[in-house]
């Protein structure tokens, strides 16, 4: 068996050509193996690898059926409203939560998001009828409110799940 030793491996008909593909490592290896298109020389990334995995490259997902896009949660949390203080039980891209009173949160992003036109699903888990309604949305954090129709209510497990 041999080892082929290389920083580039360009696939395609032509050094210059546009439509190339080319495996790199960049000048300063970082432990990521990288995918770029173009001239070979100074090929365009589109997609990182690490040894965990793709670390960038993917915009959306594919659907499995069908030619609807499928897109994954940007953010997600289910947390305990009940204690005066929320506390996390599971969540995703979210770093943290202001509790702004009763029933009024703010949950703040790991990662901003490109802008405030995303899109929020909530539900709570309790009995009592409730009005779900969102507030203040920035890139950096999201504001959520739950109520009886009487007044504002903490609720005992809360879940908000937000996708762009």
């Amino acid at each position: 068996m041999s080892t082929v030793k290389s920083k580039k491996l360009q696939v395609g008909t032509d050094a210059s050509a546009s439509n190339n593909f080319t495996i790199y490592q960049p000048a300063t290896p970082d432990g990521t193996l990288r995918i770029g298109v173009g001239n070979a020389d100074s090929p365009t990334e589109v997609a990182q690898f690490t040894s965990s995995g793709l670390v960038s490259g993917v915009s959306k997902l594919d659907t499995a059926t069908g030619s609807a896009p499928s897109y994954s949660a940007r953010a997600w949390v289910a947390f305990d409203a009940t204690s005066g203080t929320p506390s996390i039980n599971a969540s995703g891209n979210i770093s943290s939560i202001t509790d702004n009173g009763v029933g009024d949160y703010t949950l703040n992003f790991t990662t901003a998001m490109p802008d405030n036109l995303y899109a929020l699903v909530m539900s709570i888990r309790r009995g009592a009828a409730r009005v779900l309604w969102v507030g203040t949305l920035s890139t950096s954090s999201a504001q959520v409110f739950s109520a009886t129709l009487a007044q504002v209510q903490a609720d005992e497990t809360m879940s908000v799940s937000i996708f762009r």
